[in-house]
């Protein structure tokens, strides 16, 4: 069981990659995922976001240890399980981040990975159903759109925010990034477009590319290698249901040219280490043979910081379960089964924006994303479903803490140790809480404060910037945005060089978020499947044609 390139993870850059290669038929390419196809209509609706958040067969629902640094709680973190990973989950934010993030990765060594050499690859995957321009792509296979839901306050939210002199910009993807506005989403038809919807289905439906083998419920235990090249997989394949242990069974393939690692910033560090490469004493302590020590792996994980700010409204038509709601959403469900619009379309995120803590003439380092109902703990306090509210999400762009990735257990099956020491470093506290007092700001304006009836967080009570900090502590948690854990560089912590290769070995790729040096401004899907596309160019380039 041969194959040219074995792909391991099915998420956004896996999927990508796997289209990329098997575009050329004279290339035979293998895809595995541990989770399933991820069709169900529940990951089609986008307002079934909260819900995916609670389901484990979409969702790993790690944890990280207690952070002292957040008033010593767990932090959860979701990723997405099956094909598509996060992108079948997250809130469909099609962001690619500021000019400068990607001129700060060449600036560090890292050739060929600017703004302007990457803007073709961003292009590529894209297509771009409003805006035509040299920033945009159209024919791509993913599918980026207004919202089909423009529900009514978020407008509101937006004119609150200009009235506070904050720029208004249309396209969050072009000239610049600052500004307020409306975000774009990755759908299609007002259904969530995941990276498996635009980069794999259409090429199983139409049986187009006999070259590429998709195994789902397929879990890699251990890259195999030859010494210092990677030779291949051993993964767990079960072919009725993944919680059917009995049916397991092991598995060898044989990657005649190289093995690519996309299992995302936790899973893939992870798998790494467990195969024999990573930090030397990690290693030894769980009895690992060494196949090449790299201190960098696992390490520089970094992800948003973010906080809720909750108010109260004295109005019907948003997401809550009052009865007042529920039949307003009950009119919204006959729609969305009709025509595929209104309420059921919304990534809840609709509007927001990027501002500047220095003022309007700096580089945005502050992120809005606005919400149509009252949110607690991912969703999941219950308790704020009993409110009509709004919730603003405050996140800093380029935090300075960085946590790690570590081993639990030598078994891939055992979860890692998730340590993200978020707000560690003191200069992202004193941003956070300058970004608490500009958002309520902007809460506070009319005409989006017209129906206000109270703060609900922080709470009217906490004004002090060592009150605002507690508030931060007690209920930051992360964004979903982690990467850097096998970064790209050319220094002694780093995991890849420029073309995605592990450094020291050969037949060894990382293809995902996991190699960001430093977090992108903003979401960080499209980036990851923008990796993806460069980096299928790089492999082909060392494996040309005939």
């Amino acid at each position: 069981m041969d194959y040219d390139f074995i792909i391991i993870g099915g998420g956004s850059a896996g999927c990508v990659l796997a289209n990329r290669l098997s575009a050329r038929s004279d290339l035979k390419v293998c895809l595995l995922e541990t989770g399933g196809r991820n069709q169900s209509p529940l990951i089609k609706t986008p307002l079934a976001i909260p819900l995916l958040f609670r389901i484990p067969k979409y969702n790993y629902g790690y944890e990280t240890l207690v952070q002292p640094s957040q008033a010593n709680r767990r932090i959860y973190n979701p990723r997405g399980r099956g094909l598509g990973g996060s992108s079948a989950i997250n809130a469909m934010l099609y962001i690619r981040g500021d000019r400068q993030d990607y001129d700060d990765w060449a600036a560090q060594g890292n050739e060929g990975w600017s703004y302007d050499e990457l803007l073709p690859y961003f292009k590529s995957i894209e297509h771009q159903q409003r805006i035509e321009d040299e920033y945009h792509g159209q024919g791509g296979e993913l599918n980026i759109t207004d919202s089909r839901s423009n529900h009514p306050i978020g407008q509101e939210f937006i004119d609150a925010a200009l009235s506070l002199g904050y720029p208004f910009n249309p396209d969050f993807n072009g000239k610049q990034q600052s500004g307020i506005g409306r975000y774009q989403v990755t759908q299609k038809n007002g259904q969530r477009h995941s990276a498996a919807d635009a980069f794999i289905y259409p090429l199983q439906q139409a049986s187009s590319r006999k070259n590429l083998t998709v195994l789902s419920y397929s879990r890699v235990e251990k890259i195999l290698f030859d010494g210092e090249r990677a030779t291949g997989v051993r993964f767990q394949q079960n072919q009725l249901l993944e919680s059917d242990k009995d049916n397991n069974k092991t598995v060898e393939l044989r990657a005649t040219k190289e093995v690519i690692v996309c299992a995302g910033a936790i899973h893939s560090p992870q798998l790494l280490m467990v195969s024999g490469v990573g930090p030397k004493e990690q290693l030894d302590t769980l009895q690992i043979p060494i196949v090449k020590a790299l201190e960098g792996v696992g390490k520089n994980l970094q992800d948003h910081p973010d906080v809720c700010l909750v108010n109260q409204q004295s109005r019907s038509d948003l997401i809550s379960a009052l009865p007042s709601s529920l039949w307003w959403l009950a009119k919204h469900a006959v729609e969305y089964v009709r025509q595929k619009r209104g309420i059921f379309t919304t990534s809840l995120v609709e509007t927001g924006g990027f501002i500047a803590s220095k003022g309007l003439d700096h580089r945005p380092d502050i992120q809005w994303q606005f919400i149509a109902g009252a949110m607690d703990d991912h969703g999941r306090n219950l308790k704020m479903y009993g409110v009509q509210g709004t919730t603003l999400h405050t996140c800093i762009l380029r935090p300075k803490s960085r946590g790690e990735i570590r081993l639990m257990s030598a078994d891939i099956a055992t979860p890692p140790v998730i340590d993200s020491k978020m707000l560690t470093h003191p200069d992202d506290m004193a941003l956070m809480i300058e970004a608490v007092k500009l958002s309520r700001q902007v809460l506070s304006q009319p005409p989006l404060s017209a129906k206000n009836v109270k703060e609900i967080f922080p709470g009217e009570q906490v004004q002090s910037d060592e009150q605002i900090a507690n508030f931060i502590r007690e209920k930051s948690n992360n964004i979903y945005h982690p990467v850097g854990t096998c970064k790209m560089g050319n220094d002694d912590m780093a995991v890849v060089d420029s073309t995605l290769k592990v450094r020291g070995l050969s037949g060894l790729r990382v293809i995902d978020a996991s190699i960001m040096p430093t977090l992108v401004s903003g979401n960080t899907n499209a980036p990851t499947m923008m990796i993806a596309a460069k980096g299928a160019d790089l492999i082909l380039a060392d494996y040309p044609e005939g």
